[in-house]
């Protein structure tokens, strides 16, 4: 950056980067040169509003949201200017209702009206919205930041309500409540942007997750759940070691500490440290406060290492400890339990997971499938791969599954242009090809059936090459039905 200080291309990477490793300094410079070569990305303006509320700057804050509102991410204007001017002594919630603002604008200005409401010490009316959000959207995130702010006026006994329960975190966090100073403009922004962060997690955009995780921290530095998130962003975008530095960042007395040991979890198994992924997970699934989802996880990564039978218990203990109707559970158990050759426990399970999932797909093939494979129930197994089919047409895995039933009942004629339209589908998949070439053997179509054959050894792994060596050298005997 020093070196090229006007060169857009190295400015945009020491952008991105100062922002990853928080360097606040350079990623401001470097958004600067953006600007002057006129190529600077719409979210350089929410780092800028980030530092001129930090640094009390009101004018450099206002232009900054006059900037966001002339862009994509104009609807947190109208919410940004409502605090803009509860910080100049204006009737912010006045303002708030007479902004129409469009379908996403007006959410965020619900969340910040009902904050603007108990900044106002107007607690009543502040209730009264925050019962309507939480009916439309029961989110925790609503219930933390209406908590602790009501808590900064000691209001506690409204804000415990709003924490209620046994879960470790609430149960932190309400041990933390307690007068802090009014909030502000940075207050409201730093919630914004943690809000708008949490809604892309869940999506490919790493980098404005990192950025307004950023931006969050430095407006309220002891936030957590704002650490968390940007871990994960981190995490997901290749940098681990940023991303466990981060989450170490998290004090052990923190309500959000176990979600950091979560997190450090996931940000080990991305960064391929099984050993210590795998350590810390069970510590976390047989700690006294383990969740349905801590046990969850150790099963994963068991999974993962080809570790059935003890997968196997760990998902069981998942559902015992809160998890019974959760249907993805059943199935994970119950597979689990067929890896590790136990199918007659494996079975019920499964029905038990189609039973409480009857829509999803994934159940509803591996229980088909699987007794195909055995030969059991042939015909309720394929009812069940029929409804899978249905429900993903196009997912060549199940529609290999489908046909796969038709050719065990003797039906290959039928099975055919399904299995081939599963190769077509997954040209690279190993099964669907080396069905495909047994179809085509039976039907009589041997060099057809070869070439298949051939395409499945590709990929195919090595429990299978001796199988299709075999095929590919004597063919198959014909079919007694």
């Amino acid at each position: 950056m020093l070196a090229a200080p006007d060169d857009p291309v190295v400015a945009l990477r020491a952008w991105r980067q100062a922002l990853a490793a928080g360097d606040y300094a350079l990623a401001s410079r470097a958004g600067a040169a953006l600007i002057r070569a006129g190529v600077a990305p719409p979210d350089t303006a929410l780092l800028a509003l980030a530092i001129a509320l930090r640094s009390g700057d009101a004018d450099g804050a206002r232009r900054s949201v006059d900037l966001l509102a002339r862009g994509p991410f104009d609807f947190l204007a109208p919410s940004l200017k409502a605090w803009l001017a509860f910080d100049r002594g204006e009737d912010a919630v006045a303002l708030l209702d007479a902004e129409p603002g469009d379908a996403i604008a007006r959410r965020y200005t619900r969340r910040n009206r009902t904050l603007l409401l108990i900044a106002a010490k107007r607690t009543d009316e502040a209730m009264a919205a925050l019962a309507m959000q939480l009916a439309a959207d029961d989110r925790d995130d609503a219930r933390i930041d209406a908590a602790l702010l009501l808590g900064r006026f000691g209001a506690r006994d409204q804000a415990k309500r709003l924490l209620a329960g046994d879960r470790p975190e609430f149960v932190r966090l309400r041990a933390k409540l307690g007068k802090r100073s009014k909030p502000d403009a940075a207050f409201g922004a730093a919630h914004m942007f943690l809000e708008l962060a949490v809604e892309v997690a869940g999506e490919d955009m790493a980098s404005l997750s990192v950025l307004l995780t950023r931006a969050a921290l430095l407006l309220d530095p002891r936030d957590d759940r704002a650490r968390l998130f940007l871990a994960e962003a981190l995490s997901r975008s290749g940098s681990h070691d940023l991303a466990l530095a981060v989450l170490a960042e998290v004090d052990k007395r923190s309500p959000f500490a176990r979600g950091a040991a979560a997190g450090r979890v996931a940000a080990l198994r991305r960064a391929s440290r099984d050993g210590e992924a795998l350590a810390l997970a069970e510590a976390l699934a047989r700690d006294a406060d383990a969740t349905s989802a801590d046990r969850e996880t150790w099963g994963d990564i068991l999974v993962d290492q080809g570790r059935f039978d003890r997968a196997a218990e760990a998902y069981g203990a998942a559902i015992t400890q809160g998890g019974e109707s959760n249907w993805l559970l059943h199935y994970l158990h119950g597979r689990a339990l067929d890896r590790a050759g136990r199918w007659d426990e494996a079975l019920p399970a499964l029905r038990r997971a189609v039973a409480l999932g009857p829509e999803e797909a994934a159940a509803l093939q591996y229980l088909g499938d699987a007794q195909v494979a055995r030969g059991e129930n042939v015909v309720e197994a394929q009812a069940l791969l029929e409804r899978a089919s249905r429900l993903k047409p196009d997912d060549a895995e199940i529609t290999d599954s489908l046909a796969w039933a038709w050719y065990q009942r003797g039906e290959v004629a039928r099975a055919l242009p399904m299995l081939e339209r599963a190769v077509r589908g997954d040209p690279a998949a190993a099964r669907a090809n080396e069905h495909l070439g047994d179809a085509y053997w039976q039907l009589g179509r041997h060099y057809e059936a070869r070439y298949a054959w051939r395409a499945a050894a590709l990929t195919a792994g090595n429990d299978a090459t001796a199988r299709l060596d075999a095929k590919l050298a004597q063919g198959l005997k014909p079919r007694t039905n």
